[in-house]
């Protein structure tokens, strides 16, 4: 034990650690996960007819699951999104399923939204949970 060092890339939060005392510790492997606490962002997922109206750099309201709510403000917004009903086929040419449903729902494109450095909670976040985004309208 004298000579181990354990040093974490990052400031964050141990989860998932399931060791226990006297487990084989391998060089490189893996025995816990560490979510960086500098790295949280929202993702909210807007229908592409929402899109004309959602910019980057626009303010945006996020409430959690638990009711409480913060700002945040759009960082950017997803170019490309995979249709799973168009893989590629042989020369890469569409490959268009025959029992294709041609009644189609917008898509959802995913919007990265930067929580607000000021928000006070942000030590109580955690990742992977819902909430409600709602983009404010430009004040002009």
């Amino acid at each position: 034990m004298q000579r181990t060092r354990v040093q974490a890339p990052v400031t964050g939060y141990v989860t998932n650690l399931l060791t226990r005392q006297g487990d084989y510790a391998t060089a490189g492997g893996a025995l816990l996960a560490l979510v960086d606490s500098d790295s949280f962002y929202v993702s909210g997922y807007f229908e592409e007819t929402k899109l004309p109206r959602i910019g980057q750099g626009d303010r945006v309201r996020i409430e959690l699951m638990s009711g409480e709510t913060f700002g945040g403000t759009v960082q950017s917004i997803a170019f490309a999104i995979a249709d799973r009903e168009n893989l590629p086929g042989g020369r890469l040419l569409a490959n268009i399923n025959p029992s294709y449903t041609w009644v189609k729902l917008a898509q959802r494109v995913p919007v990265r939204i930067q929580i607000d450095a000021d928000y006070a909670g942000k030590n109580r976040l955690r990742a992977g949970t819902t909430a409600t985004v709602t983009v404010r309208e430009n004040q002009q």
